[in-house]
């Protein structure tokens, strides 16, 4: 008798492709915004007559918006606590004029000035998440009580007023990888970054399978990792090209290479440890989680500080970049990683979110803005264009939670489950045993 268990599995469908992103709802979800932003570029690149994807363009987007995927980066794990953080751009903002007076004023020099940075980011991340964890105070009244303590003393410091950094200290925010002495036409450096990426990707998806054979879990048909392989490394090299064959005397952006290795650690920590497994579990169900041993304040107060420390780091590039700390740095920018980490798919409710998730939704709001730049666009429409797109994400978000309602998610969640139900036969009916009136019983489900 052949068993429900035993039915082979269909290959070849729409479920294959979806194993070259993952699995999951929330992976459908990530692969709808990724799709959004290739839209949005292949939109503005037509519009723009190919200035969106010129090396030129490409690197003023990294550099312009390196700050903002920054604070993302922390704020998916504050919203995936179910917190909100007002702050960062407060933060963010003091922490630039306190180095840049440091500098200034202190001739302290530029390395030292970027671990007092860090160290000013972690005190004001202890002070908000001591409120938020152990005198339970919400976080959304401590960060808008930092928004507005932070933005005053940002003034106080500086006297509201501009203070500029030395040029050596500008590297972190407008540097680029330097070019060696070899007469080739693009950055030896950044094809040679480009290069270990698409070694990376060969190897992860090695690595992945041979896990994957080893527990004996669902694997994706060989094509289907091929044809990821394929993909990825050809976006990689292609995107390094275009970085190393610039104008001269730029390349991959110092503050991009800042970002990449901070979304390497930090998805790391948040899929591969137990402290990234109690942020999940802790903004799932907080009452459950810490039933279950885990520490739900202290796993608040580190998630708070780290944003805090992020706010800075972010704060010290845009104050490289612009060369100068001013009274109106960091303003808004707490509503851009906010509108980034909806767009990537974080969940209101808390428990759902993932890193990369977030830089997918800040690409698509950094490529948004730099196209309707590029077009010529008012400030005061892209604020409207920005404010819908930022509407629709988590309007898209709560219906698809919304029981019955009209989700994209939940009707082909729906016919899914209803083609899996329809493809396991049923449990044939057990005939009686020759010569008596009894039906044959298997042991194990036996009476005593």
């Amino acid at each position: 008798m052949t068993s429900a268990t035993d039915t082979p599995k269909k290959s070849g469908g729409f479920s294959d492709i979806r194993k070259m992103f993952g699995g999951g709802q929330s992976t459908l979800r990530q692969f709808g915004i990724l799709g959004s932003l290739l839209v949005i570029i292949l939109i503005f690149q037509i519009w723009t007559g190919g200035l969106t994807l010129s090396p030129t363009n490409l690197i003023n987007v990294v550099n312009q918006y390196s700050y903002i995927l920054i604070l993302a980066i922390g704020m998916v794990m504050v919203i995936i606590m179910g917190h909100i953080d007002l702050s960062v751009g407060s933060v963010a903002a003091f922490s630039g004029i306190v180095v840049a007076k440091a500098m200034a004023d202190w001739n302290l020099p530029w390395p030292f000035a970027i671990v007092l940075g860090l160290v000013v980011g972690a005190l004001i991340g202890a002070w908000q998440g001591w409120w938020v964890a152990y005198v339970g105070v919400p976080a959304f009244i401590v960060t808008l009580a930092g928004m507005l303590i932070f933005r005053g003393a940002n003034q106080v410091v500086g006297q509201s007023t501009t203070v500029p950094v030395p040029s050596e200290f500008g590297v972190i925010g407008a540097g680029y990888l330097p070019e060696l002495p070899i007469a080739l036409p693009f950055n030896v450096l950044t094809m040679l970054l480009g290069l270990i990426g698409v070694a990376w990707i060969i190897w992860n998806e090695f690595r992945l399978r041979g896990q994957q054979k080893r527990t004996g879990s669902d694997m994706a048909p060989v094509w289907v990792s091929i044809l990821k392989v394929v993909l990825l490394s050809a976006v990689i090299l292609w995107a390094a090209w275009l970085f190393a064959t610039g104008r001269p005397g730029t390349s991959f952006p110092v503050s991009g290479i800042i970002l990449v290795v901070l979304v390497i650690v930090y998805s790391f920590v948040t899929n591969k440890t137990v402290f990234g497994r109690h942020i999940y579990a802790v903004g799932g169900n907080r009452l459950a989680a810490s039933l279950s041993g885990v520490k739900d304040r202290r796993v608040d107060f580190f998630v708070m500080m780290n944003m805090s420390v992020l706010a800075s780091l972010a704060g010290m590039i845009f104050v490289a970049r612009s060369t100068a700390s001013g009274p109106q740095d960091g303003n808004g920018w707490e509503l851009d990683a906010i509108a980034a980490v909806f767009i990537g798919g974080a969940a209101v409710s808390g428990g759902i979110g993932t890193v990369i998730g977030s830089i997918i939704g800040g690409l698509v709001m950094a490529f948004l803005n730099n196209g309707l730049q590029l077009i010529g666009t008012g400030a005061d429409l892209v604020s409207i264009i920005k404010g819908l797109v930022l509407l629709l994400a988590v309007g898209i978000d709560v219906l698809s939670k919304r029981s019955g309602g009209a989700s994209i998610f939940g009707i082909w969640s729906r016919r899914r489950q209803a083609r899996l139900e329809t493809a396991v036969p049923e449990t044939p009916a057990v005939e009686p045993t020759a010569g008596t009136n009894e039906t044959s019983i298997p042991a194990d489900n036996r009476q005593p």
